[in-house]
Order: C-alpha cells, then structure tokens, then sequence
C-alpha cells in the first residue's frame, strides 16, 4: 500500500512545537511494556482491566476508579477460575450491591470474558502469552478478536484495556482521528475494515521510519493537533 500523509518527521517537529520541545515532548510519550514484561501479567489483570474499561464506557472514569477497590473484593480479584463458578444467580445478587456500578449487563460481561481468557490461556499457557506474541504490525487484528471472542470490547474499549495493560497499540481518539480525517487518509466510518486497514499500514510505515512504538506514534499525532486529549 502506497504511503500517504505526513512523514514522521514532520508529525515530530510539529508535537515539539505545540509541547515546549523536545525534552517536553519526549517525557509525555511513555513506553509500553516489553513482550516479556506482558507475560508476566496475570490473567485476572487482563480480566481486570477489561472489566474496568467496559464500566468505563459511557460513565465518569473517576467514579469507577473510585469503586474499583469494590470491584476487586466482590469478584475475587478477578481469578479466573473463582468468576467461571459463579452462575447467573451469583451474578445478580453481585449486580445488585451498592458498593459497585450496578449495571447486570455489564457485571455478566466479567464472566464472559473469563471464557475468552481461559479458552485462550489453555491454548497458549496464559493470556500475557497471547497478547505479547500478537505483531503489532496488525494490532487492528488484536482488536478484531477481542470484539469477536469478548464481550463488550468492541470500539475503543479493548484497544484502551490494551493500552492501560501495556500492550503497545494505537488509539483512535478524537485528536488522532481529526488528523487522519484532515489529511484525508480516511473518510466515512472510522473503523471499517478499508479506514482500519490504511490506518494500520500509515502507523507501520511511521513505524519503519522512525524506529517508535505505536504508542508514542499515535501520542506524537495527537500532540500535534486537535485539544490533546488525554489518551492517545
């Protein structure tokens, strides 16, 4: 595939500008953890961050975060197989406590996932070893299977879990999604398969010529334009 938009060194020079320099810059982008690093992660954190990020959804960060400690207690810090034995009626009752989010559709989502999580750890000796040995030249297949085999984590919510456990991904977020939109990379529905796939390839190629993790690529866009938001 052909490559479009702006090369790597000018999305730098650009983020530098906006940020107060180099040194400025380079202290905001953070690292993503090492393929060993994401095998040493527990099952039950990825169960944990995923659940974390579907409560997210639609609802005030700091709230969940706040509640979090609850959530922890009341599913057994999200061991795997303690939240398999749990049947429907457990979940309700867990739905119901004031001390979490009480969303039933969600709260049987942390169930449903522990399936996806076991069916895979079985397969590939844990969960950390599947995601550390997926190529982050298509991340957007990472994405793909866990919206397929996971519940809830389609759109952003699985790409952002990633992030959060450290897996190095790109985000689509508002500030990099107006620049692929304003340089005409992509148009139409943000993440249909021929937009996911030009995005995919543009990081790819910014990747080989810059030696960066998608991490610090999808920040560096995003830094260079738009209100920059938080995550990116």
């Amino acid at each position: 595939m052909e490559f479009q938009g702006e090369t790597f060194a000018a999305l730098y020079q650009r983020a530098c500008e906006r940020k107060g320099g180099e040194q400025a810059l380079e202290a905001m982008l953070g690292k993503p953890k090492s393929a060993d690093e994401l095998r040493t992660v527990g099952d039950d954190r990825f169960l944990a961050e995923f659940s974390k990020k579907i409560f997210q959804s639609g609802f005030v960060w700091r709230v969940v975060e706040q509640k979090w400690p609850a959530f922890e207690e009341c599913f057994f810090g999200f061991d795997i197989d303690k939240v398999l034995l749990m049947p429907d009626e457990m979940l309700e009752r867990k739905a119901a406590n004031p001390e979490i989010i009480r969303n039933f559709n969600k709260v049987k989502t942390i169930r449903d996932n522990a399936l996806m999580i076991d069916a895979v750890r079985k397969q590939h000796g844990s969960f950390g070893n599947f995601v550390a040995d997926w190529p982050g030249e298509d991340i957007i297949g990472l994405w793909e299977y866990l919206k397929k085999h996971g519940a809830r984590l389609g759109g952003n919510t699985g790409p952002y879990a990633l992030r959060f456990i450290g897996k190095d991904t790109f985000l689509l977020s508002q500030d990099v999604e107006s620049y692929l939109r304003a340089h005409k990379l992509i148009d139409g529905g943000l993440t249909s398969k021929r937009n996911l796939a030009i995005i995919q390839n543009y990081f790819n190629q910014l990747a080989k010529q810059s030696g960066r993790s998608l991490q610090e690529l999808s920040r560096i866009i995003a830094f260079g334009v738009g209100d920059n938001n938080l995550i990116s």
